[in-house]
């Protein structure tokens, strides 16, 4: 059995906090050179992101990779657009989700997987207010319980 190396290189941390998530999916993405090493650098921002579809095709929209420092010319748009490879399969159930229930597609995380650079993304629906506050709420409960239990055993 293979194993794999898995080197996460950007977090989505607002997508949990601000979105119900639903159907986590890794994709391939469509890069150049210089893209890929300032990926390498760390040098990606995912904050504002999200998927589009366009003619049965997933594209990454607002995916900042900064310019790669040592390249004199031929350098990328930090803000062009980015195939996302999927299956049709995967697509098509994306399309329908999409369109039918008001969900929008937003990367969680950008990541190397085996060498190569991968993007997980989620169909999510934007939470309300009181959704927020409700999570917040609910983490601290769970905080308070863990603190409380871990006093307890010692």
């Amino acid at each position: 059995m293979k194993s794999e190396h898995i080197k996460i290189v950007a977090n989505n941390k607002k997508a949990r906090r601000d979105y119900h998530l639903s159907d986590e999916v890794e994709a391939g993405i469509v890069l150049k050179g210089t893209e890929v090493k300032s990926i390498r650098e760390g040098r990606v921002t995912i904050k504002d992101s999200y998927a589009e579809i366009k003619n049965g095709e997933l594209f990454l929209r607002q995916l900042h990779i900064s310019p790669y420092t040592f390249a004199h010319y031929d350098n990328h748009d930090p803000l062009r657009s980015r195939k996302l490879l999927l299956h049709n399969s995967e697509i098509k159930r994306l399309i329908v989700k999409t369109k039918e229930r008001g969900f929008t597609i937003i990367p969680l995380k950008v990541y190397f997987k085996n060498g190569k650079v991968k993007v997980q993304i989620a169909l999510a629906k934007g939470k309300k207010l009181y959704d927020k506050r409700e999570t917040i709420k609910e983490r601290d409960v769970n905080r308070e319980l863990d603190r409380a239990r871990k006093k307890y055993k010692d």
